[in-house]
């Protein structure tokens, strides 16, 4: 099957840095994309031909509703279309435009997985988000935050991580408590400044509307009518864990992200998040979204480290997640002992 398309005003953005999403169409619908001066050549099987027609037709559309993702933005969105022969590119920026509501930038998932967490986060009570760095695991999960209580879901968002250095030894730091624990919860922060207006957040952080707070001062609360996020999940320890999703009140939501490859503790057998994987799997109303190094949306460069990373590990059967098998210390070699001298 063969069509041309035509060519109209601002179509441009479409075709991505480089012509790097005509090629992301050729490559997952099977088709052949010829851009030509007057017209857009297509040709290939019916059904891929038909998706790439109907992906022009929904962008056209979205540009005359005046909605302009960006390259990144857009890109993400065509991965899902191409992946899913359900999902449309309106019903993408539909959905994005709902949950964006009061926000600034456009909350949208970037692969099949992220598209997963967030469904997953407004249908269950509890979320788990584990993978690699550079997934979208906590921005997506304080973008939902924010979007649940603009649309008064809840009434304040509480912001969690464990207090645990990464490999380094800080010591003291100065000032008073806050500004102690604040360079731990920096990326809570950064998050929210990215999707609200500084004054907004501000404000929010003074009337506790937003409590962002290390793990040790949630032991004894209970939160009711909040959105939870505990960030850097793989850094608590289990007893820690089980503190933390025991704190869950009624109409509350928590979402718990880590990666699992970046433990910080001590001993890595002992941490909360591994040990929850195993302890809760398949309990009603918990769910468990694992992400890959393909749902990396930083920079490119960042998907390959992480692969790279994961191709250099140790090709050893690894004991079981969260067994509670503490790491053996090798036996030291046996020495003669001195012989005592007998009393005479």
């Amino acid at each position: 099957m063969k069509i041309a398309l035509e060519i109209t005003p601002n179509l441009e953005p479409l075709f991505g840095t480089r012509d790097e999403n005509l090629r992301l169409m050729e490559d997952k619908l099977g088709v052949r994309i010829d851009l030509r001066s007057d017209a857009v050549h297509v040709e290939g099987p019916e059904e891929g031909v038909t998706r790439v027609q109907r992906i022009f037709q929904d962008f056209e559309t979205l540009r005359r509703q005046c909605i302009h993702p960006h390259n990144g933005e857009l890109n993400g969105m065509l991965r899902l279309v191409v992946t899913d022969s359900a999902t449309t590119l309106r019903a993408l920026a539909d959905s994005g435009k709902q949950r964006s509501a009061g926000i600034k930038r456009t909350v949208q998932p970037r692969s099949l997985n992220q598209r997963r967490y967030v469904e997953a986060i407004e249908q269950n009570d509890m979320v788990f988000g584990v993978g690699p760095a550079g997934t979208g695991k906590t921005y997506l999960a304080v973008a939902m935050a924010v979007a649940a209580i603009n649309a008064k879901k809840v009434s304040r968002i509480v912001l969690v991580r464990p207090a645990v250095e990464a490999g380094e030894k800080l010591g003291f730091l100065p000032g008073s408590l806050q500004e102690k624990v604040d360079p731990y919860l920096r990326p809570l922060y950064d998050a929210l400044y990215d999707l609200l207006e500084p004054e907004r957040v501000e404000k929010m952080l003074e009337k506790n509307i937003i409590e962002v707070a290390p793990l040790a001062f949630m032991r004894g609360r209970t939160l009711n009518d909040a959105f939870i996020i505990m960030d850097e999940a793989q850094n608590t320890t289990i007893e820690q864990m089980k503190m933390f999703l025991t704190r869950l009140g009624n109409n509350s939501k928590a979402v718990i992200t880590g990666d699992i490859t970046q433990i910080d503790l001590p001993n890595p057998r002992k941490s909360g998040l591994v040990d929850a994987i195993n302890v809760l799997d398949g309990v009603e109303g918990i769910h468990f979204c694992h992400f890959e190094d393909s749902d990396v949306v930083r920079h490119a460069l960042v998907q390959r480290i992480v692969r790279a990373y994961e191709s250099a590990k140790p090709q050893q059967q690894e004991l079981p997640l969260g067994g509670g098998i503490e790491v053996g210390v090798p036996a030291m070699e046996e020495r003669p002992q001195a012989q005592t001298a007998k009393p005479q």
